[in-house]
């Protein structure tokens, strides 16, 4: 069984039920299996350590779990329209999987929630597409052969899978989203299928 893994940051929970909905389209594909993981919140306060295990949620991400699987879904939240710092702080370990090229060559796709409808989705899902770049891996976004980008009211861009949460984080994920984001894990898996075993 090949994985592909979800990597994710939640702040209201929105952006975890996409990770869920994008390993749902994952293990739509024979063969694939997705392996959800999150990172911790950074402190303001230096000595402030998370603990090494989530109360609840899925695991903390390690760089195994880069290494490990066939192709990775990266999902934040914006921050201004840039990936939330607890995201970019976990990437900005990876130095050493770099110097080795490790992730070079494996396909990789973003999504994102934002709490307004101009709230910086594309700009957020351009900034998580910057790391993985640098590490060489390819980026997928959502071609408009899925026929929800051209009929969405809400989230979907052709950069990846994205969502309109509101002001308070409540607004539940829309029918198009909801396809957009399971089209999105499925289209990784295929591709990543292809390359890896050829």
């Amino acid at each position: 069984m090949h994985e592909i893994l979800v990597l994710y940051y939640s702040h209201t929970g929105a952006v975890k039920e996409m990770a869920q909905l994008v390993a749902r389209g994952v293990e739509q594909v024979p063969g694939c299996a997705a392996r959800l993981r999150t990172v911790p919140k950074v402190s303001g306060v230096s000595e402030a350590v998370a603990p090494a295990v989530p109360e609840v949620g899925a695991p903390y991400a390690e760089h195994k779990d880069l290494v490990e699987c066939i192709g990775i879904a990266l999902g934040s939240p914006t921050r201004f329209g840039n990936m939330a710092a607890p995201m970019k702080y976990f990437w900005d370990s990876t130095g050493e999987l770099w110097l080795k090229g490790t992730l070079s060559g494996k396909p990789a796709a973003v999504f994102t929630s934002t709490a307004s409808p101009h709230g910086g989705q594309e700009t957020t899902l351009i900034s998580m597409m910057l790391p993985l770049l640098h590490h060489g891996m390819l980026i997928l976004g959502l071609p408009y052969t899925e026929p929800e980008l051209m009929s969405t009211a809400a989230g979907g861009t052709p950069y990846g899978a994205s969502h309109q949460s509101g002001a308070e984080g409540g607004r539940p994920i829309t029918d198009h989203e909801r396809r957009l984001c399971i089209a999105l894990g499925r289209r990784l898996s295929e591709i990543a299928l292809k390359i890896s075993v050829g």
